[in-house]
């Protein structure tokens, strides 16, 4: 039977996620890499589909989900959030048809860049992406410890933190951290984490006021995080693990990318060590990725 594509629904949602955890499992079991996905609800992907139904995909097979693209847009960035393939359709073309359909969204919203993170080892997909322009540009490095085994009270500045709250000024100083660090502002995202409870968001001040940069921390994870200047990534990092720290989840987590020296000097001091390697891949170079830690490979 031919495979069907059509926009995703709501009630789609929840298969597609089962279907993205097994393809991730998958493909990290078969190289050698510990399973990393987790089936959970999926709040951002129906966020994004009620802010904006273009960018989210199925591919159908007499009533099965066997495909499913997923791509947001914020300013001027376009990013593919998800594109797998059930494992035992892959090969058939079911992704270049569903990467098709969702650059048919980055060109109707105009927008300059097209970015997306995907595994260091998924050769298959990343010539996928560079025959359609998409470049490899910064490593990023899933760092993970267990809880117990984290070296608290390691010497080296900490920043003094506010939570974030919804008011306008709030908001107004994420957006102008994001634009200093990202060349782009993600206002909507943010609201979206506020509104979810999962995740605390803290804003960061230097020693004199200066706000600096924030940080959202969620079941031992870091991230997002963003500094205006790459000295303050250090500190910043260093207090976001202290945060995460403060919670009863069994590991700490974040995902760091190659040009963060700082975190990774200060994740490695702190016992964490690498899990999965990934891989920035973009149209253009964009941002500075020497001051923002991603959320996750979807989020970003």
């Amino acid at each position: 039977m031919s495979i069907l594509y059509r926009p995703a629904r709501a009630e789609d949602l929840q298969r597609a996620g089962e279907l993205v955890t097994i393809s991730i499992n998958e493909l990290c079991g078969r190289h050698g890499f510990p399973p990393m996905a987790a089936v959970r609800p999926p709040t951002f992907a129906t966020f994004s589909l009620e802010d904006d139904a273009d960018g989210l995909w199925v591919a159908e097979d007499a009533g099965e989900i066997v495909g499913f693209a997923f791509s947001w847009v914020c300013g001027g960035l376009w990013f593919l959030a998800q594109l797998f393939v059930s494992p035992d359709r892959q090969g058939r073309g079911i992704g270049p048809a569903l990467l098709e359909r969702t650059f048919a969204h980055a060109q109707k919203s105009n927008a300059r860049t097209k970015a997306l993170v995907t595994f260091a080892f998924n050769t298959v997909s990343q010539g996928l992406y560079m025959r359609q322009g998409l470049f490899p540009r910064c490593p990023i490095y899933h760092l993970q410890i267990a809880r117990a085994g984290f070296a608290r009270g390691q010497d080296g500045e900490r920043l003094y933190c506010v939570p974030i709250d919804t008011t306008a000024a709030h908001l107004s100083a994420v957006a102008e951290i994001d634009a200093a660090a990202l060349g782009v502002s993600r206002p909507k995202h943010h609201r979206f984490l506020m509104a979810q409870g999962e995740a605390r968001g803290f804003l960061f001040h230097a020693g004199g006021g200066e706000r600096v940069g924030y940080a959202y921390v969620s079941d031992g994870h870091v991230g997002p995080l963003a500094v205006t200047q790459r000295p303050m990534l250090g500190a910043a990092f260093r207090t976001a693990l202290d945060l995460a720290a403060e919670g009863s989840a069994p590991s700490l987590s974040a995902f760091v990318p190659g040009p963060c020296d700082a975190a990774l000097a200060v994740a490695l001091a702190a016992g964490m060590r690498i899990t999965n390697p990934l891989v920035l891949m973009a149209s253009r170079d964009f941002g500075d990725w020497a001051q923002y830690l991603p959320r996750n490979p979807g989020f970003m």
